[in-house]
């Protein structure tokens, strides 16, 4: 069987062409599976007489009416998928659902194959791929590493080739951190835009399905359509517009992101990974990107509550009729991890929610000038004998930089970003506010695409990104140069409405600003001179087209949306004045900006 690769770009031309059937494909995959079984990647594979009825569908149906057509997944086993038992890799645990999860289904409907389910870390309790009683999950560049956990099969699975994409769960890392030791991308979405229903919990309040996949574009069309809203799910959200696009955009030509200070960062001895990421900064500068420190102390307070605060009393409680009645049935490490949430009182989770709600505050101001904060997904990597003879202290190193993002709320994207001399791959992870994952998936791809790793551990090569055209229909920027600008009183304005800013700049020096008369709020403008020009301070913006119109409905006049040259030669939509705006207007042109002057008043 002559396959490029398994993305669904490249099995959807095969279909297309003849030259392959899902029949004929899902045969090989599982035959494949069969003989890599000593990496622990499964739990249950579907038998040949099992995926019959989901190829017999397909026979039936319009490939061009179904965009899974014939795509290959795995599930994580702490999700259902109907008629086939659902362990969380605990045996006593088992049951038999009737009906498949929210997001399993609308997946099939789509066309995908399930071909089984996956390993984990029992209960989707660790990060590390070693606590499941089906085996430790190998890592698929080296047998005698971790592959990361607990959605360990998951990312096997998708790394070897054996499916297109798989779906694991990530609380505190468990989707981002087997990315990061098998070279493929993983995609915790914001909290609620994949249902739970029908998914084992974990922290019920925290808990994400996450997407692996090898390229941004599959995990782009997989979100499209699994993030739809499941009335069910008492903690489902529905995905705004500006983040359900169904296509990466480009990433704009500039961009800022900030990193964790230089003495934050922590990569447990490993040196070579401390390059590695320093590397991945300069390739994202390259790209574009203006890079600043910020103080990672209230992530990393925020981080600390989730197995030392009340939120463990969720695994209790999930778990709960097992570990009062038969606790043997766990792992010890699973155990007394869980059996710690039984006595927290309403006091702790409380204090804790204070304290949460604190570092929230804190970390949200930190972000907002940002598209976007990058850190190593995980500092370092061990062995399994490392981890089975430290499993505690050494699982807590693996989720320095993962466990407070869905207690902060964020969504992130966890890209591959190089490998070692011992030829183990390094990740990096992009994070944003919820309901950003479409802006991230586009700078997630920009830094997949000019890295140009191999897929996963096979020797595929990444596809080049198909009508790449650099032109983003769905976005515009404009420039703002007065009470729009950040921090300000009508930038609410644009945030609303989805807007990001994209860079800090002056404009060409052909432009004198004036305070006009008039507020609150007091509002500068902007007009192009002949002569005796000045270089004024703006920012430029990216909204969303369609958010365009009511935004220039609010703008009163003598101000209006034109086109304002910026230092480069650029020309972007931006904010002008009408020219007899300058009498009764004081010419504030020599401060350089609407902040020096907002400082000379005050």
């Amino acid at each position: 069987m002559n396959i490029k690769n398994l993305t669904i770009r490249q099995l959807h031309a095969h279909y297309r062409n003849g030259d392959i059937t899902p029949q004929k494909l899902c045969h090989t995959l599982l035959q494949q599976a069969r003989e890599l079984a000593d990496y622990n990647t499964w739990i249950y594979l579907l038998s040949e007489d099992e995926l019959q009825p989901y190829l017999d569908r397909l026979q039936a149906s319009d490939p061009e009416q179904l965009p899974l057509y014939g795509i290959p997944f795995a599930i994580k086993d702490n999700i259902d998928l109907a008629g086939v038992p659902t362990t969380a890799a605990c045996r006593e645990y088992e049951y038999i659902p009737e009906q498949s999860a929210f997001v399993v289904e609308r997946l099939i409907e789509a066309g995908a194959i399930p071909l089984g389910k996956t390993n984990l870390d029992q209960f989707a309790t660790g990060l590390v791929g070693t606590r499941s009683p089906y085996g430790e999950t190998h890592n698929p560049f080296n047998k005698d590493y971790i592959s990361g956990g607990s959605s360990s099969g998951s990312a096997v699975a998708v790394a070897q080739g054996q499916v297109s994409f798989a779906l694991g769960t990530d609380t505190a890392g468990s989707g981002r951190v087997p990315a990061a030791f098998t070279n493929i991308i993983g995609m915790k979405p914001s909290r609620g835009l994949l249902s739970n229903t029908g998914v084992v919990p974990a922290c019920r309040t925290l808990d994400c399905v996450a997407i692996f996949a090898t390229t941004t574009e599959d995990l782009q069309t997989l979100f499209t359509h699994s993030a739809q809203f499941d009335p069910q799910d008492a903690y489902a959200r529905r995905n705004p517009a500006p983040n359900a696009q169904a296509r990466i955009a480009p990433a704009p030509a500039r961009f800022s992101f900030a990193v964790p200070q230089a003495q934050q960062l922590k990569f447990f001895g490993n040196e070579q990974n401390r390059q590695l990421f320093e590397q991945a900064l300069a390739q994202l500068q390259q790209l574009g990107g203006q890079m600043q420190e910020i103080d990672f102390t209230p992530f990393m307070d925020a981080a600390r509550l989730l197995y030392e605060g009340p939120w463990v009393t969720e695994r209790y409680l999930a778990t709960q009729p097992l570990i009062d009645d038969n606790p043997q049935a766990m792992l010890d490490v699973t155990r007394s991890i869980i059996i710690q949430g039984k006595d927290k009182t309403a006091c702790d989770a409380f204090s804790s929610q204070y304290k949460l709600q604190a570092c929230k505050q804190i970390t949200d101001d930190l972000l907002a000038p940002f598209d976007f904060l990058l850190t190593p997904t995980t500092g370092t990597i061990y062995t399994i004998d490392e981890v089975n003879n430290d499993p505690v202290q050494l699982n807590s190193n693996l989720g320095y930089y993962t466990n407070y993002m869905n207690l902060l709320d964020y969504a992130s994207i966890a890209v591959p970003a190089g490998f070692s001399a011992n030829g183990l791959p390094f990740g990096v992870t992009l994070i944003a506010d919820a309901f950003t994952d479409h802006k991230l998936l586009s700078f997630a791809q920009s830094l997949q695409q000019s890295l140009q790793l191999k897929l996963g551990s096979t020797d595929w090569t990444l596809p080049a990104v198909e009508n790449a055209t650099g032109i983003d229909e769905t976005y515009t920027h404009i420039v703002v140069c007065g009470a729009h600008m950040q921090g300000l009183p009508l930038n609410h304005q644009l945030t609303e409405r989805s807007a990001a800013l994209v860079e800090q700049c002056q404009s060409a020096a052909h432009y004198k600003l004036v305070a006009l008369p008039g507020g609150p709020p007091k509002r500068p403008g902007m007009l192009r001179v002949s002569n005796g020009g000045s270089a004024i301070d703006v920012e430029v913006w990216r909204i969303p087209i369609d958010q365009l119109g009511s935004f220039l409905q609010g703008i009163p006049q003598p101000l209006g949306l034109g086109k304002v040259e910026l230092y480069d030669g650029r020309w972007e939509i931006g904010f002008i004045c009408e020219g007899a705006a300058e009498q009764g207007a004081q010419d504030i042109s020599h401060l350089g900006g609407w902040r020096a002057y907002l400082e000379s008043q005050a």
